[in-house]
Order: structure tokens, then sequence, then C-alpha cells
């Protein structure tokens, strides 16, 4: 199964971020199926016309989220990510919940800055 990144040199968006967010999205739709050994940060980055650091900067971004697991020399490899994904965006929800809710905010002021908050964050990828 190759791998389809597609890095745009005159985009606004960061070249790590165009691999983060394109590896995400083939975990997440599938496309990149649990277990999935990617390349290593050098040979990306080097297919990619990138710097190293830079793939490794996504690589480190994506283990962070879940959606990928470095197992040492074996590899790193497409995690199971749903599952540790929800589990930590639900902690992150709850936690936002308590802290709106210590500021006194009311139930649809908080819901509405967490909604402003999503459509910034989402709109950043289109």
């Amino acid at each position: 199964m190759p791998l389809h990144l597609a890095i745009d040199p005159d985009s606004a968006t960061a070249p790590y971020e165009q691999v983060r967010s394109q590896l995400a999205s083939q975990a997440r739709e599938g496309e990149l199926p649990t277990g999935f050994r990617l390349p290593t940060v050098r040979a990306l980055a080097q297919e990619l016309g990138l710097a190293a650091n830079t793939v490794a900067k996504a690589y480190r971004t994506l283990e962070a989220d879940g959606v990928i697991e470095t197992r040492g020399r074996n590899g790193t490899f497409v995690a199971a990510a749903g599952d540790a994904a929800e589990r930590e965006a639900a902690s992150a929800a709850a936690a936002y919940a308590r802290r709106a809710r210590h500021l006194g905010l009311g139930h649809d002021a908080a819901l509405a800055a967490a909604v402003e908050a999503l459509r910034a964050a989402y709109a950043r990828e289109d």
C-alpha cells in the first residue's frame, strides 16, 4: 500500500502541518490501516523534498496525538488511534467544561466558546 502525500510549497500551511494533517486524515479514514508501517523520517523527508526535522516534527505531533506509534528500531506504525484520540478529546472536553463552570460561564456561553474554537481550528485545514 503506497503512501500518498503531497506538499504544496506555496501553501500558507507549514509543511510539517501538511504532513501531519494528511497522515492523520488518511489514518482516520482507514486509507492507512492500523499497523501500517510508515517510512522512516529520513526516507519520507527525502521522498517529499523536506528537511528531516520537518517530518520528525510531524511524526512527534502525530505520536503525541495517538495517531502513530514508534516501536523503537522496528519502525513507526499507524496506531489504533480512534480509541486513544477519543479518550484524550473527552478528557480535554471535561477539563474545559470544569474550567468554564469555574469561571462562571453558563452552558450556552461555554458551548459557544467551544464551537468557535473548533470552527477556528478546523478552518485552518481548509
